[in-house]
């Protein structure tokens, strides 16, 4: 995700959990921000963690937060009650493709059932979340290139 925003960004900080050989390795939740100014936090957190993220994404960002999740993740009393009631998305962007995900590494031929959907916060602005879809893309947007580990 990293490595294609900073196709379209002058500034990208990067940092994942893991050593997946792209960014600073800390814990997102733990990590000291106090000395720090993001305009945007953009994340694929861990489902599980996910709401934690929003959270934490929106006490950090200045203009907003995007996340890649389960489209699933609309669907909890918790996450209503913690998050979605008094701070919903301003876009739900579901994707119409399915989009397969390997855990720390691409893979041109892996599969999912599992939808995914885009969920972006612009901080600022206060209306009913827009619903949209994300077109047919993936063969369009993919590069032979994008496989190859740095």
């Amino acid at each position: 995700m990293s490595k294609v925003l900073k196709e379209y960004f002058a500034n990208v900080y990067s940092s994942d959990a893991f050593d997946y050989g792209y960014g600073e390795v800390q814990e997102f939740l733990s990590a000291s921000y106090a000395n720090s100014s993001f305009d945007w936090v953009i994340t694929n957190p861990p489902f599980r963690l996910a709401e934690e993220f929003v959270l934490r994404s929106l006490e950090i960002a200045k203009c907003g937060v995007a996340i890649l999740a389960r489209s699933v993740f609309l669907e909890s009393v918790g996450r209503y009650e913690g998050i979605f009631r008094e701070a919903p998305p301003s876009i739900f962007a579901q994707f119409v493709e399915r989009v397969p995900m390997v855990r720390g590494r691409l893979d041109s031929k892996a599969t999912t059932a599992t939808g995914y959907a885009w969920l972006v916060w612009l901080k600022g602005r206060s209306s009913e979340p827009r619903l949209m879809w994300v077109p047919p893309c993936r063969k369009a947007l993919e590069r032979p290139f994008d496989y190859k580990m740095n």
